[in-house]
């Protein structure tokens, strides 16, 4: 059969379409803009004779449908890999529960049936002359996911751009179920506000970085800050291997600070595994040779990061302690993030011969009622998960300056990260570290 006749064959409703799931499945959404919208609202629909349908997916952008529709989570339970603000909000109201994960292995719990796929719904780029559809802004773990379901149901969105990958880049229309077009808009993320403290704690990483490194950057002020600090500097030749793409990136792009041309690997050519930013960077991604998507097992795993000369991670954490451990995911018990990549580059950063990884915070918060609290801590508690232990401890960073703990015993390392405390905090810090027997008394006060 043609493959146009094909297409025409499998092309339905949304209505049509979700009428393949049955009460008892597994639904997976994928991640991020691979959201379907359409099927969402149309599987919602079907709340009064659906039970107990169980959803995954990660960094919801839009209203989910199936939470909206369903308050009271009687005929569905919403999964998350990875939180948004909207997920928390989810979390926070008992509506959502979260799926913990190193992003390196996702695509392997759907390999080992750990995570069941009964039907897959997923956004792509319209079919090409060849019978492919093109996943587009998400590789990351979605080929496994794909593999493993019983049912693939493709959302086709003239929107999503066609994107060449190094692997697991497309899905043949001989190979799903269902077609289902939709001409939905994506919803973009509002511009991140750059803080003052986000130019601090960016000027603090700035001094290490040089010519010829490759790049991973994390989203948020901060990185923003540092973007616009490269685009701005002498800084050359740079390359991009990155789980998650942002606007960031585009900007150095524009200001021809990203060649790709001293990378040990894929040379000429940037890498991603999922992409989130604006319709400028999704025009500037379509059919652009020289940006390539790849699964996460490749993009996050160590023994892949190890092989760049000078490889440099720069993410975001939520606080640390004295210690050097490092929670990135949590408020105490209340899920924030979660642990994606973090590791996955602490790790293979620390392995590169000339890396560096640096996880940044600012040093402080002000809760709702006023009260300034110290991101720095003496030792965690009330729940605060682990996402950087203090074994893997790389250079930290607050808006006081940036130090490496790696090697340190304890008590060098108390002293180190009470150096970048704020400084209303470090008397009390020191006290801490005394009682902890982590505070050497020759040390300075």
């Amino acid at each position: 059969m043609d493959i146009r006749e094909l297409y025409q064959s499998k092309l339905c409703t949304a209505e049509e379409a979700v009428k393949l799931v049955k009460s008892g499945d597994w639904v997976d959404y994928s991640q991020c803009v691979s959201f379907p919208t359409a099927l969402d609202k149309a599987l919602a629909g079907r709340k009064d004779e659906l039970r107990d349908v169980k959803l995954r997916h990660a960094i919801s952008m839009r209203p989910v449908q199936v939470v909206e529709q369903d308050p009271t989570g009687e005929s569905f339970t919403y999964n998350v890999w990875h939180c948004s603000g909207l997920d928390r909000k989810y979390l926070d109201a008992g509506r959502a529960y979260f799926s913990p994960m190193l992003f390196r292995h996702c695509g392997s719990y759907y390999e080992r049936g750990y995570a069941p796929v009964n039907v897959a719904m997923v956004t792509v780029a319209p079919m090409d002359s060849h019978g492919y559809f093109s996943y587009g802004l998400t590789n990351c773990a979605q080929q496994e996911l794909i593999d493993a379901a019983d049912i693939v149901i493709v959302e086709v969105n003239p929107r999503m751009p066609y994107i060449v990958g190094l692997e697991a880049d497309s899905i043949h229309v001989s190979q799903v179920d269902a077609i289902v077009e939709s001409d939905e808009d994506f919803v973009y993320p509002a511009p991140v506000k750059v803080s003052d403290i986000d130019r601090q704690i960016a000027a603090n990483i700035f001094p290490y970085l040089e010519d010829g490194i490759t790049l991973q950057l994390g989203i948020g002020g901060m990185p923003n800050a540092l973007g616009s600090l490269i685009a701005e500097s002498d800084l050359k030749d740079l390359g991009m291997h990155t789980e998650l793409m942002s606007d960031g990136y585009l900007t150095l792009y524009q200001a021809g600070k990203i060649t790709n041309a001293k990378k040990e690997l894929n040379r000429g050519k940037g890498i991603f595994g999922i992409c989130n930013g604006s319709r400028e960077l999704y025009d500037f991604l379509d059919h652009n040779i020289s940006i390539l998507s790849a699964p996460m097992h490749y993009i996050n795993d160590p023994a892949v990061i190890r092989q760049f000369s000078k490889f440099v991670s720069i993410n975001g954490c939520l606080a640390f302690d004295l210690y050097g451990q490092v929670c990135s995911e949590t408020a105490g018990l209340r899920q924030i993030s979660g642990t994606g990549g973090q590791l996955d580059f602490v790790t293979g950063a620390y392995e590169a011969p000339h890396g560096r990884a640096f996880l940044a915070t600012a040093s402080t918060f002000t809760d709702k009622k006023g009260v300034l609290h110290s991101n720095v801590l003496p030792h965690f508690t009330n729940g605060d998960v682990i996402t950087t232990p203090r074994a893997q401890a790389p250079w930290l960073v607050t808006e006081y300056g940036a130090v490496n703990l790696s090697g340190l015993p304890t008590w060098q390392r108390a002293e180190a990260v009470i150096s970048i405390a704020h400084p209303d905090f470090r008397e009390e810090l020191i006290r801490a570290a005394e009682e902890q027997r982590i505070w050497r008394r020759s040390n300075k006060r």
